[in-house]
């Protein structure tokens, strides 16, 4: 599958999508606290998207293997030692754990992704490291979205970012390319040499997400086909922006 550019119109479009996402996470964010469950959090996103007229990006996803049921849930609820693709359940948030809210939508057709990593109370001195360098890495990455450079400058920025602070980068799940479909090429890896990959060009517009762990970078997928955590169950973080390539500044589709 090609790289489809989108027009100034259909980055605008997706601005209305990405401008639901900020809204939805901001207030999922602001709803954790010991005893809250991922399933209430998951419940209110669900009204938020359908209170929008939106449509969840995520619930109903189908599974890459025929044996595993549809993603159930309307967020990735990704807690402690999970990287991704956590399903929503009622077991409460205590203190001292940092929960990735993976959230996306749907308007009119056009999609927007984004993603977090909050703290439930007071977090270990490990956890704060993890989530300052892994949403300072994001940030880095996107200072790389200018037309000329290259896919290998977003990857790199991300990896310098987390290696320095003894951080892991996951190899196995990667970012995305996004428009009128949820994933669409290219591929964005947090890991890489500058200078290196596809050329972004005006129009493309990105789901860049650094997945950063205390620990290894190996990963284990549970029993039920879609929850992915590190191999050693160390700790893991997950941030997510939609990201418009321009002839000028990038455009963060998932900010205000």
């Amino acid at each position: 599958m090609s790289i489809q550019l989108k027009s100034k119109k259909e980055i605008d479009l997706m601005r209305r999508a990405g401008a639901i996402v900020f809204e939805v996470l901001q207030t999922l964010k602001h709803a954790c606290k010991p005893g809250v469950t991922t399933k209430d959090l998951d419940e209110l996103a669900l009204k938020l998207t359908l209170d929008r007229g939106a449509v969840s990006a995520f619930l109903n996803y189908p599974a890459s293997s025929k044996d595993t049921i549809p993603f159930p849930g309307v967020i990735c609820a990704s807690k402690n030692e999970v990287i991704v693709h956590g399903i929503p359940d009622n077991v409460p948030l205590k203190e001292g754990d940092i929960l990735s809210i993976d959230y996306g939508c749907s308007l009119d057709g056009w999609f927007a992704d984004s993603a977090l990593t909050v703290r439930i109370g007071k977090v270990s001195d490990d956890a704060e490291r993890l989530l300052t360098a892994t949403e300072d890495s994001l940030l880095l990455a996107i200072d790389q979205c200018f037309a000329n450079n290259r896919i290998g400058d977003i990857s790199n920025a991300v990896q310098k970012r987390v290696e320095r602070e003894g951080l892991s980068v996951v190899r196995e799940f990667v970012g995305h390319g996004i428009g009128n479909r949820m994933h669409e090429p290219p591929a964005i890896p947090n890991f890489g040499q500058p200078k290196q990959g596809r050329a972004l060009r005006p129009g493309m517009v990105l789901a860049i997400e650094p997945m950063i762990t205390v620990g290894t970078y190996v990963t284990e997928v549970l029993a039920d086909g879609w929850t992915a955590i590190t191999a050693d169950h160390s700790l893991a973080a997950h941030f997510e922006h939609t990201v418009a390539i321009t002839e000028g500044l990038p455009v963060v589709v998932t900010l205000p």
